[in-house]
């Protein structure tokens, strides 16, 4: 199962605090701004998320269909494959894509810990 490009989504108290801290480790802004309230910065293939006041816990996120440049990919596993695949195998989804639907998608579960994980499929 391809799950498309990584990244950790971090709720934060403080866009900028959180801004300068992640460019202290070599961080840059990849996307996002102040104005949408959050940003995603990347040092070579590693993606951090940083949103304020969009959610409450941080989540583990994976986008099919991108890379780690938000590049499309030429073949990936489509978000309704993946959420048919979880289900099968037994793990229950907290927000399902519509499986007789196309293009952008997202499904939301959580790992035995407790742990948030998106997939969200933009194209």
């Amino acid at each position: 199962m391809k799950l498309g490009a990584f990244s950790i989504s971090l709720s934060v108290k403080n866009l900028q605090a959180s801004k300068e801290f992640y460019e202290h480790l070599g961080f840059s802004v990849f996307a996002g701004s102040d104005e949408m309230n959050y940003l995603i910065m990347k040092n070579e293939d590693s993606l951090i998320g940083l949103f304020h006041e969009m959610f409450e816990k941080n989540i583990l996120t994976f986008n099919p269909g991108w890379d780690q440049d938000a590049k499309n990919l030429d073949t990936f596993d489509d978000v309704r494959s993946i959420q048919k695949h979880l289900k099968e195998k037994g793990i229950s989804l907290a927000q399902e894509a519509d499986a007789a639907s196309s293009g952008p998608a997202s499904i939301v579960f959580f790992d035995p810990d407790g742990n948030t994980i998106l997939i969200d499929q933009h194209r």
